[in-house]
């Protein structure tokens, strides 16, 4: 069956109505066409939906089964046009955002449960990559905003700031190392270590610095996150790679010594990255704006 809303409509206004003529010019339409697209409906439905005498129309028994579900289709059709005309003026969304692990872990949590709960019919997903891939993500169309770190080329994409963080190697304050409190990244090869689990974007980037500094990765242990990564530090099963305020978060209540990285890629300044800011809908400008210009938040020292 085959009808469209200007036939449930029509058929509502006849019903209640209950005259076919009033129906159809409620409906702006002539009599002749209105009864021809009632008797088309019942053509296709194969039964009778009006008792048609001198005195009106009233209802068949399918044409009252008819009456309620064109009501509810038509109430749901309501709720549609006003569920879009939110998303066309920007009350109402979706955003996607693909982030670096620093700042996923560390920064937006609080900031987007922030700007959720001053736009609570927006929603939010959020996946981890590594920064290149972000970028390549944005271009694509395959995510709306990046967040990312790192000297990647970002050519042909607008940039905002967001924030400042750094690496940092953490040791069991029984380690070798626990002295220490600089250390150059290829020193720290010649240790185990703890990294995150393979195929994420942590994993990728400490792969890729030991691969950059010529020197094979020992990694005993593999985890899911920064918490559970400085926990195994803490039983001097290995050394670690993770962002620094995770790392001075964690050095508070765990037996955990903080090493900063000499490499000047340790510091890594994260930004915001997206294709034309005018073309975001409304809500995700704001977000963009709350990210960029937040006067609250505080970088971590470099």
């Amino acid at each position: 069956m085959d009808f469209d809303s200007i036939d449930i409509r029509l058929f509502v206004e006849v019903a209640e109505m209950r005259s076919l003529t009033h129906g159809a010019e409620r409906s702006y339409m002539s009599v002749p066409a209105a009864s021809m697209r009632i008797k088309t409906i019942e053509e296709r439905i194969g039964a009778k939906l009006l008792y048609r005498t001198s005195q009106g129309v009233t209802l068949t028994p399918a044409g009252h089964a008819f009456l309620h579900h064109g009501k509810s289709i038509l109430n749901q059709i309501k709720n549609l046009e006003g569920d879009l005309s939110e998303y066309a003026s920007g009350v109402r969304g979706h955003i996607r955002i693909f982030s670096n692990p620093s700042a996923m872990t560390e920064f937006l949590p609080e900031d987007l449960r922030r700007y959720l709960a001053a736009h609570p019919e927006v929603n939010i997903e959020l996946h981890e990559h590594m920064s290149v891939d972000i970028v390549r993500a944005v271009i694509e169309g395959a995510t709306d905003i990046g967040i990312l770190a790192g000297n990647v080329a970002t050519e042909g994409l607008q940039v905002l700031p967001y924030r400042s963080d750094r690496n940092v190697i953490v040791a069991s304050r029984k380690h070798p190392l626990a002295n220490r409190k600089k250390i150059a990244f290829d020193e720290t090869l010649d240790y185990d270590y703890i990294s995150l689990a393979k195929g994420g974007a942590s994993y990728s980037f400490l792969c890729q610095a030991a691969h950059a500094a010529r020197k094979d990765l020992k990694i005993r242990i593999q985890v899911g996150n920064f918490e559970a990564l400085c926990r195994m530090v803490e039983m001097n099963v290995g050394i670690g790679m993770v962002p620094a305020s995770s790392a001075r978060r964690y050095a508070r209540t765990m037996g955990i010594r903080v090493l900063d990285l000499t490499d000047t890629w340790a510091v890594r300044d994260i930004r915001i990255c997206f294709r034309e800011r005018d073309q975001l809908p409304t809500f995700a400008r704001e977000l963009v704006s709350f990210l960029s210009h937040d006067q609250t938040r505080d970088p971590v020292p470099v």
